[in-house]
């Protein structure tokens, strides 16, 4: 990949970082063919936040908007909502979420942070699980990192019908479609 100029390297930057907040200094040095240091030094210049920041500031905004669940009861860390419409939290599996054998996370992490975001984008003032129907596609292990998109497909009645996709950073890892059932005015 050939050098590009400063102005369109920063460019480039402030598009990758809107279109994907989760991307490191270290995979965006390497998608622009930069150093590490090359990319903090324009993240400074452009008045982008490190990752950490950007994640905290999604989230305290996610945070607000939730209504039919408590906003810590969300599995992970919600980092995106628009009520009514789809979700997007961040879950890192830890040592204590994996079997000690296999050293492969537990099912019911990636479950209840894909249950817990299908709730939480749902504009209701009470919201509960009716149906749920899973696919654990690849095992998971410690240190991923897993993002989880929820988006309503289809709202009949009190019912919303919910696809959630979850990724680690190289492939689908598990889906889920769930039957949401509202109470409560809008």
């Amino acid at each position: 990949m050939a050098r590009v100029k400063k102005k369109e390297r920063q460019e480039i930057l402030l598009e990758k970082v809107k279109t994907k907040p989760f991307l490191t200094d270290e995979e965006l040095a390497r998608k622009l063919d930069v150093s590490v240091q090359t990319i903090r030094l324009d993240r400074l210049e452009l008045g982008i936040p490190e990752l950490r920041g950007r994640i905290r500031k999604m989230a305290e905004n996610a945070q607000n908007k939730v209504k039919s669940i408590q906003s810590g009861e969300v599995v992970g860390e919600l980092i995106d909502l628009e009520l009514g419409h789809s979700g997007i939290s961040l879950l890192k599996i830890t040592e204590d979420m994996v079997f000690a054998k296999t050293q492969i996370a537990k099912g019911h992490y990636m479950f209840s942070q894909a249950d817990s975001l299908a709730m939480a984008i749902v504009d209701a003032p009470m919201a509960v699980t009716g149906v749920a129907n899973v696919k654990y596609k690849v095992p998971v292990h410690v240190g991923e990192k897993l993002i989880a998109k929820a988006e309503i497909v289809k709202v009949r009645g009190n019912k919303y019908f919910i696809w959630v996709k979850t990724h680690n950073e190289k492939q689908e890892v598990f889906r889920a479609k769930f039957i949401v059932v509202s109470w409560g005015d809008k």
